[in-house]
């Protein structure tokens, strides 16, 4: 039997964002301290493999140094995350008593995170960080020089999320990233918000 690469692509795009979708209603019950024990999981899980995954991805795309993505992906792991850690996300969030403004924390969805190859790795965290601290999902499609890496970053930050009590399925990354997947993951009826980083 004869597999079309292209449609077998798709078709995984497809089962990720319906699997991404059915994680992001659980996690849009979650209170904030919920999210925020899952966000800080999520992050200590990248500062701890930081430079493993600094090697992973200059061995596989070849672009620079590792000592420099060691600091990008701590950078994600710590700074991006000291600055946003005490973000209220869920609830009212914000009140204005005087003109009756009430602005209330809810989640987008599905997240399509278009990961580069050449900071694939502090890419991949920065954006689970941000997506989960919103209690939306996302759904990382990697560029093809950058897969390896990418979907080992979404593994780490996957399985820390769902230890620390995140559904499955509410951090996931492509295997097969061809031009009609990650078209089919940013035009899929479940998906609400495209982070395109380093891509048209």
């Amino acid at each position: 039997m004869v597999v079309d690469p292209d449609l077998q692509s798709v078709q995984e795009a497809r089962q990720l964002v319906v699997k991404a979708a059915e994680a992001q209603k659980l996690l849009a019950q979650f209170s904030q301290e919920q999210i925020d024990a899952v966000v800080a999981a999520v992050a200590e899980a990248g500062r701890q493999h930081a430079e493993p995954l600094a090697r992973l991805a200059v061995e596989e795309t070849t672009y620079g140094v590792v000592a420099d993505k060691v600091r990008k992906n701590t950078f994600a792991a710590e700074d991006v995350y000291r600055a946003i850690k005490s973000l209220k996300t869920v609830g009212i969030i914000r009140e204005d008593r005087a003109q009756g403004v009430f602005e209330v924390g809810e989640p987008m969805g599905v997240v399509a995170a278009m990961i580069p190859c050449t900071n694939p790795t502090s890419t991949a965290i920065f954006k689970a960080l941000i997506s989960l601290k919103g209690r939306n999902t996302i759904v990382m499609s990697p560029h093809p020089a950058a897969v390896r890496c990418i979907q080992e970053s979404a593994r780490i930050l996957s399985e820390a999320a769902v230890k620390a009590g995140a559904p499955e399925g509410s951090i996931s990354c492509l295997s097969l990233p061809t031009m009609e997947a990650t078209q089919e993951l940013m035009r899929h009826r479940l998906t609400a918000v495209i982070l395109a980083t380093g891509s048209a």
